[in-house]
């Protein structure tokens, strides 16, 4: 579930349409891939899934935590307001 909450959270802070709703949500997100990682160390203990299993996997978890922290700290930098503030249209949906 923790893995569907990443992008699930991502997708919803972003159709907030403005960065610091979007920012709380990625860190969410962010938090989220923290739970994965404890997931594969549960999942490596009792078995379910091979060192090799959870280390690509656990490579993969930090990669995409590495990347939300990038964007959180590119959005605290913007000026740009978000797209709430645009005129709205179909397209916005």
């Amino acid at each position: 579930m923790a893995a569907v909450s990443v992008i699930s959270n991502i997708a919803e802070g972003f159709k907030r349409g403005n960065p610091v709703e979007f920012i709380f949500f990625l860190g969410i997100s962010k938090g989220s891939s923290g739970e994965i990682k404890t997931q594969l160390y549960v999942a490596l203990n009792q078995r379910f899934i091979t060192a090799s299993e959870f280390q690509q996997t656990f490579g993969q978890t930090k990669k995409v935590s590495s990347l939300i922290y990038r964007l959180i700290e590119c959005l605290k930098g913007s000026t740009f307001k978000g797209l709430k503030y645009k005129m709205p249209t179909k397209e916005n949906d």
